[in-house]
């Protein structure tokens, strides 16, 4: 455990750390360009945010109702709890009572961040957000070559964090293995337990948002049948599932929409394009059941504020997280550290991250595609989608 199972967790956790102000710099920038951008936003841009903020915060809403009500990560005794607190015990317990003393007032005047730089030097992923946002707003009103150039320099920034992120995931299994072994031989086999009742409250509340919110949102607002958008969708979920990738699913994403469903192929490359990026309610739906978990698990209260601010970040995050199995990692461990739960708490989800990415990414396309009809049904209403009762 001193020599090699907790050098080589560390070493990981580390490398995640390392790619979160890189990775969430990038996409928001670039996500916000892709939405903001004048010759494509019109209607089409503004219905798509109004339904990716909707469908988001109602996916994060879940995640946090299903994990306060299951409570999975409750169970052990804190005697046995505390053996993985050891030196992070006291900052923890600094920075839950210290959030929990702090006003609306002073949390709202803290997003804006005094110096940028500091903020991601202490990891407040709140700061970073803000700032990245309102970069990329100003970027996406000046229309120069200069700010082109900076866009195109950003993409390139972004392209190799889904790299770097990839070859960090390729070093999961051995990461994974030491995380657990350390873990394990720390707690007993009582975490295996925990670990079981946290995989179900996450598929319960995936569960709940693709075969309940999903459907209702389709009946109402697309005018579709559940059913035959389940049929014409079931090539793109198949091909979420199996590469746990949106990015990857695409080209599918991209073919169902037009072809099966009979979304008008300017709002499929819209909706589904952007949705690949930005519409990660899956991800953010397990984001926010993962920190909850992790707090349980560790003892650290969080206070109702506190949760809610969990709540914008797991939806922010999700805009920052790649399209890539296991991209959503760096941010959680983001933020974990932000509210003083141990980040060595992570190893406990790398073992059953794998599954769980599968869901989350099928339940992450079949918003793109849910998304893709509302818009069609209200943009192009002259334009008939091929929709059955």
């Amino acid at each position: 455990m001193a020599y090699v199972t907790d050098p080589v967790g560390q070493i990981f956790l580390r490398l995640l750390f390392m790619l979160v102000v890189p990775l969430v710099f990038s996409a928001l920038i670039l996500g916000v360009v892709e939405i903001g951008d004048p010759r494509a936003l019109g209607r089409i841009g503004g219905r798509t945010l109004v339904f990716i903020l909707t469908v988001t915060t109602l996916a994060v809403t879940i995640g946090l109702i299903a994990v306060n009500v299951l409570q999975p990560g409750t169970g052990i005794p804190p005697e046995v709890t505390s053996t993985l607190m050891d030196a992070s015990a006291e900052r923890a317990g600094q920075i839950a009572a210290g959030g929990e003393q702090v006003s609306l007032v002073n949390l709202i005047i803290n997003i804006v961040p005094r110096n940028p730089i500091a903020s991601a030097a202490n990891g407040d992923l709140i700061g970073i957000m803000f700032f990245s946002l309102m970069f990329g707003i100003a970027a996406t009103v000046l229309q120069t070559a200069g700010t082109r150039s900076f866009v195109g320099a950003v993409q390139g920034v972004y392209d190799i964090c889904l790299k770097l992120i990839g070859w960090v995931i390729a070093l999961a299994p051995y990461a994974v293995t030491a995380l657990l072994f350390t873990i394990t031989a720390q707690l007993g086999l009582d975490v295996l337990v925990q670990l079981a009742r946290y995989v179900g409250t996450v598929v319960l509340a995936l569960a709940i948002h693709m075969f309940i919110v999903f459907p209702l949102l389709l009946r109402f607002f697309g005018g579709m049948s559940p059913l035959f958008f389940f049929r014409g969708a079931q090539p793109a979920i198949l091909t979420a599932f199996s590469t746990s990738s949106s990015a990857a699913s695409l080209p599918t994403t991209l073919k169902v929409a037009e072809e099966n469903l009979g979304v008008p192929r300017r709002v499929a490359r819209f909706v589904c394009t952007l949705g690949a990026t930005a519409n990660m309610n899956g991800t953010a739906l397990f984001e926010g059941i993962t920190v909850l978990f992790l707090a349980q698990f560790f003892g650290v209260e969080l206070s109702l504020l506190q949760q809610g601010v969990i709540l914008v970040l797991c939806m922010l995050g999700a805009i920052g997280a790649a399209g890539v199995p296991g991209g959503s990692l760096p941010v959680i461990a983001m933020i974990l550290a932000m509210f003083g739960i141990p980040p060595e708490g992570i190893g406990l989800i790398l073992g059953v991250d794998r599954f769980l990415d599968m869901c989350r990414t099928t339940v992450n396309v079949s918003g793109d595609l849910v998304g893709s009809v509302v818009v069609a049904r209200y943009e192009a209403p002259q334009e008939t989608l091929q929709t059955q009762a």
